[in-house]
């Protein structure tokens, strides 16, 4: 096919035929609004239908961003206060080992003054009982010897209260 085929057109006439031309121009604009009431409605349909699921689906992520940032400003507001808490227990914790280590020592204090009263106490007893042991024993020798010296016997009581006055006239001097 030629050309020249196309121009004359089927009838092999020369030049452009109108009625031809609106013909198509007649069918075409059909076409069009045969496409657009079955084609291009439910095709622009389903693109709104796509811009507002995107638009939501965008929405949801703004809500969730923000809400996760919610979440982490709260959760490191937690952690500071959690923080601080911990803080506040160590230095309870700190200040009552403190007060136990003071009274600890104030009671040991306590007991070695009572032990060192208590054994000075016991010191002095038996300071005292070894004094009276000892007082007792030079009576008993002073007697024997007093007796073996004036080789006549006097009565224990006598030589007893004769012994002590003499011992106890000695510790006065002392």
């Amino acid at each position: 096919m030629s050309f020249d085929y196309l121009v004359l057109g089927a009838s092999g006439q020369d030049g452009l035929n109108i009625w031809d031309s609106l013909a198509t121009l007649f069918f075409f604009i059909l076409l069009m609004a045969l496409l657009k009431k079955v084609a291009w409605g439910p095709l622009m349909g389903i693109m709104t239908q796509r811009e507002e699921l995107i638009a939501s689906e965008i929405a949801a992520a703004e809500n969730s961003r923000g809400e996760s940032e919610r979440l982490l400003e709260e959760q490191r507001d937690l952690l500071k206060e959690a923080r601080t808490v911990a803080l506040a227990i160590v230095e309870n914790a700190k200040k009552q080992g403190d007060a136990s280590r003071e009274e600890i020592i104030t009671i040991a204090r306590s007991e070695a003054i009572r032990l060192k009263e208590s054994a000075i106490r016991e010191i002095d007893t038996e300071k005292e009982r070894a004094i009276a042991a000892v007082r007792e024993e030079v009576v008993s020798l002073s007697v024997l010897a007093a007796s073996k010296v004036l080789e006549k016997e006097i009565s224990e009581e006598d030589n007893r209260a004769l012994i002590e006055a003499t011992i106890a006239k000695a510790g006065e001097v002392n």
